[in-house]
């Protein structure tokens, strides 16, 4: 108890009443009244002293504050000094009271000691027996606990176990069921047992364990699909071609491919490798003799992928599944999709790789077909148009370095076959078709180069001489191969049947009927390209007789061009290779008929394209014709560089020159060859040759390098004249009998014939008339000649000579005449 406070006593106020204090006084007072005040809150204060502290310190008068605080202090003591002079009696009888409350207690205590042996000693054999008994009921207790609590375990251990069993035999569907219902089932019942909480951190743990493991087994079957998806393709590719009635060969791989078979992985789980069993599904069969039998569905196990899907479904890790696997497949795609370097060297090559696609797309119409949602079909038309894409680039690449027609055609049948196959799953294959038209054109490039060779090679075998045949059967092996009508031959069964008329010649070469048949086997083969595209009659028709314009413009155009050129070719060989354009011209209307046998347009025969061939004939006819006229005029030339004049001569020897003697059997002889040329060649021929032989004599008369010419000379020169004039006049080819060929030597006939006559006097009274004799003599060819004889006369003079009056008469009217000719060259005649 606090003691009682003495209460204080009123401050001792001064009277009021004075009147006068100084201000000494007032102060004290009030710093004493301050100080007071501030010791009762201290005093009387229950909180932080803080403020009245400040208070005491920020003032001035510290040293009296404390005075009146030890006034306070010893005011304080006094008081407590009274109060307890006051109450010590009091204490004192207390502490005696309290002396014999001890002796008292001593003695109960004592009595109940003496009661406690009592009774402890009178219960010792009941607390005994009732720890025995409690011992009982503890066991008791236990026991039925524990059977209690057994009985709600071992469910949840037999799933547990059951757990464990499925995983090691990858069930991994069955076990996260399992894992399931033990989560949700079986384990709230234990919940208070260690081991339920163990197993519920282990749950996450064996769910991630089960996805790991089901993923790995998606690997694994990624792994095989992409191994096995080359035999995929050519199965299926092999079961459409039978669907569409193509040869099955087409598709079938002539490679065995070797393949050995991985170890199985080890279980995920437990870390051990499980043994082979007989009966076990494999990824790929292993039999291939039964193939053919099989759809490519069941050659590849799909489970790794369903399981693997629910699981994910289950674990809601769908899209994350679904967004692997199409990751994975659109990888697999781009190796399926890379062409091998060399892919272009092997039939083998191209084949692997369209297998190779086949099967990829065949495996993903599967999955598209019997699962929800993991492939849709906007996913299989967006990988399809990227795979199209890519596959047509590399074809354009691979068969651009093909250079075999048999390549062409086998690449050819792959992709026809690949767009039927891949048609039967629903994808388009237009842009293929597309593509496939494309390399028909690099396919006849190549055609045209390989005909090339095959042109050529006749063209060097041939001998260019007519063919002879000595029986019916060489004579029918001709007319199958070209189609050649005999028009002496009225019936023609009594000619098959008799040799009379054997031996016969054709008038071509053998280089007409075996242009003729590769011709019409660069069409067939042409054709074949053609097969299959799913093009009409129409379209067909024109595409093989644009090929074959091609063929015959450019590739035979070509080759006819370089044979004409060719400088060892004779003046009869281009003879017969004249002749042999004439026929193969006629053959164009055999080969567009062949055209439109083969490929059934003949209905649409109004709207077909004509071929160039009869043209392309005409213009090397024409250019042979042409070669043969200059090959024909340089053979003249050298028949004329033999000719050596003796122009001062001064009689002709009787007969022509040797030289215009061979000459003129030559032409004979050559002419006589011309009798299967058109009429218009042999006399455009034959007037050439004409042209050329009086332009060579002329040449020899108007030589600025002979000075002086005799009228011996001349008339020897006349001679020869005759000779060329005889046989201009002997009509050497038909149709020459008009006397056109004699027209060519008219201007130095004309030329000779005025020297010869000395007709100077006709020749100046008519020249400008048209009705004159020597029309065509030039006066300035006329001027040169008379200069020759002028000079040969001049030297031949001597003293006695100049005193004739024939030879001054002579020579004043070759003087006279020149003077004249010059005027009319000069025009003032």
């Amino acid at each position: 108890m606090a003691a009682e406070v003495t209460p204080k006593k009123p401050p001792d106020w001064k009277n009021l009443t004075d009147t006068v204090q100084d201000a000494e006084s007032l102060r004290q007072e009030s710093i004493n009244a301050h100080h007071d005040h501030l010791i009762t809150e201290i005093e009387t204060s229950d909180g932080p002293l803080g403020t009245s502290l400040r208070a005491v310190y920020e003032g001035d008068e510290l040293e009296k504050f404390k005075e009146s605080l030890g006034d306070h202090i010893k005011n304080h003591d006094k008081e407590i000094e009274r109060m307890c002079n006051y109450h010590y009696q009091g204490f004192i009888d207390s502490i005696r009271e309290l002396l014999k409350v001890s002796c008292d207690a001593a003695q109960l205590k004592d009595e109940i000691s003496e009661v406690n042996n009592h009774l402890q000693d009178s219960c010792e054999p009941l607390l005994t027996k009732g720890e025995e008994l409690v011992k009982c009921r503890r066991v008791q207790r236990n026991i039925a606990s524990a059977v209690e609590n057994l009985t709600l375990c071992l469910p949840v251990l037999e799933m547990y176990g059951k757990l464990q069993e499925q995983m090691s035999s990858k069930r991994y569907y069955p076990a996260l069921k399992t894992l399931e219902q033990l989560e949700h089932t079986y384990l709230p019942r234990v919940e208070t047992h260690w081991f339920s909480q163990t197993m519920k951190e282990a749950i996450p743990k064996l769910r991630e364990q089960i996805k790991e493991a089901s993923m790995s087994d998606l690997k694994d079957f990624l792994e095989n699909i992409r191994k096995h998806s080359v035999k995929i393709g050519e199965v299926a590719m092999k079961h459409a071609a039978e669907q569409n009635n193509m040869d099955p060969a087409i598709a079938q791989s002539n490679v065995k491919m070797k393949t050995k078979r991985a170890p199985k992985p080890p279980n995920p789980f437990t870390g051990e490798i499980e043994k082979e069993g007989g009966k076990e599904k494999s990824a790929l069969a292993d039999s291939t003799d039964d193939m053919g039998e099989l759809s490519a569905q069941d050659l590849i196990d799909f489970s790794p992928v369903y399981r693997c899907l629910h699981i994910y479904t289950v674990l809601g890790d769908r899209e994350k599944f679904e967004t692997y696997y199409r990751k994975q497949r659109r990888k697999q795609a781009r190796l399926s999709l890379q062409p091998p370097s060399n892919m272009h060297e092997s039939i083998e090559n191209f084949k692997r790789y369209f297998h190779d696609i086949v099967g990829f797309f065949v495996v993903e119409d599967h999955i598209l077909s019997t699962t929800q949602g993991l492939v849709n079909r906007a996913y299989m038309d967006e990988l399809w148009e990227m795979s199209v894409s890519k596959l047509a680039a590399s074809l354009r690449t691979s068969a651009a370095s093909c250079k075999e027609s048999d390549m062409m055609l086998d690449i050819k049948k792959l992709i026809v076959l690949f767009c039927h196959t891949l048609r039967g799953y629903g994808f388009s294959v237009g842009h293929l078709l597309e593509l496939l038209l494309e390399m028909r054109d690099q396919y006849s490039d190549i055609l045209t180069r390989q005909w090339v060779d095959i042109f050529n090679e006749i063209f060097d075998e041939d001998n260019y001489t007519p063919i002879y045949v000595e029986s019916v059967e060489e004579y029918t092996a001709i007319v199958t191969q070209f189609p050649f009508q005999d028009e002496e031959l009225e019936q023609r069964e009594n000619y098959y049947h008799s040799q009379e008329t054997f031996p016969k010649r054709f008038p071509f070469s053998f280089f007409v009927p075996s242009i003729y048949t590769q011709v019409k086997a660069y069409i067939n083969a042409c054709l074949k390209f053609s097969a299959d595209l799913h093009l009409s009659h129409t379209e067909i028709d024109d595409m093989i007789r644009k090929s074959t314009n091609l063929l015959l413009t450019r590739t035979l155009g070509s080759c006819l061009s370089s044979l004409i050129k060719r400088r060892g070719l004779t003046l009869l060989q281009l003879i017969q290779i004249a002749i042999n354009m004439n026929y193969l011209e006629k053959s164009c209307s055999y080969l567009e008929d062949y055209i439109s046998s083969i490929t059934g347009a003949q209905n649409d025969s109004v709207h077909m394209a004509r071929l160039h061939g009869t043209s392309m004939f005409k213009d090397a006819r024409s250019d042979a014709e042409e070669h043969i006229y200059s090959k024909l005029n340089l053979k003249i030339s050298e028949f004329i560089e033999l000719a050596n004049y003796d122009w001062l001569l001064p009689e002709s020897k009787g007969h022509a020159s040797g030289y215009i003697t061979d000459l003129v059997a030559f032409l004979q002889s050559t002419f006589m060859s011309f009798t299967n040329l058109p009429e218009k060649v042999a006399k455009t021929s034959c007037m050439s040759a004409c042209k050329h032989v009086a332009t060579s004599l002329m040449s020899f008369l108007m030589d600025n390098n002979i000075k002086q010419v005799t009228m011996g000379a001349l008339q020897q020169f006349n001679l020869d004249l005759i000779q060329c004039e005889q046989f201009a006049s002997s009509a050497p080819v038909p149709g020459t009998r008009d006397g056109t060929l004699l027209m060519a030597f008219a201007d130095i006939r004309q030329l000779l014939d005025l020297f010869l006559n000395w007709d100077w006097s006709l020749y100046l009274a008519d020249y400008g008339q048209p009705t004159s004799k020597y029309i065509r003599v030039k006066p300035s060819d006329a001027i040169s000649l008379l200069e020759k004889l002028n000079n040969t006369d001049n030297k031949k003079k001597n003293l006695f000579t100049t005193l004739k009056k024939t030879e001054r008469d002579k020579k004043k009217l070759i003087d006279t005449v020149l003077k004249q000719l010059r005027g009319l060259v000069n025009g003032t005649a």
